[in-house]
């Protein structure tokens, strides 16, 4: 994955990272380590292992690096670091090389969130222009 190539160029660099995936026995133990160490600046973790139970206000950077087709998702993966005792701003980037398999995950995620805030806000314009095509994606 993705993510083992980034671990594998901080090793190289001898940059100190703490490392989550579905994998990992001691989650609260990387966790805690990352909240209290300085020195530990980086936190890769997989989007599956991150979506559930960790509070990361030590984290204040959250680079998306191997998007996930649902956008709740990654939006769930931003939340880990928007948590009560944050102090300070967090800036989300997503990282999306041209002509890939993640830029056309992106390009459903986008149809998806425009055909979920249409039916959520009951947009009658967009909703009276969906076609059987676009409610079979949304579904799906």
């Amino acid at each position: 994955s993705f993510l083992a190539l980034v671990r594998q160029q901080l090793d190289a660099q001898g940059i100190r990272y703490e490392y989550l995936d579905g994998a990992t026995n001691d989650r609260a133990e990387r966790v805690a380590r990352f909240q209290s160490d300085e020195s530990i600046k980086l936190f890769l973790i997989s989007l599956k292992a991150g979506g559930v139970g960790l509070n990361l206000t030590a984290a204040q950077y959250v680079f998306l690096l191997d998007p996930w087709w649902n956008p709740a998702a990654e939006a769930q993966a931003i939340d880990r670091t928007h948590r009560i005792g944050q102090t300070r701003s967090v800036f989300a980037f997503r990282l999306i090389a041209k002509g890939t398999v993640e830029e056309k995950i992106a390009a459903m995620q986008e149809q998806k969130r425009g055909l979920a805030d249409a039916i959520l806000s009951a947009d009658n314009a967009i909703l009276r222009a969906l076609t059987a095509d676009d409610l079979n994606d949304l579904l799906s």
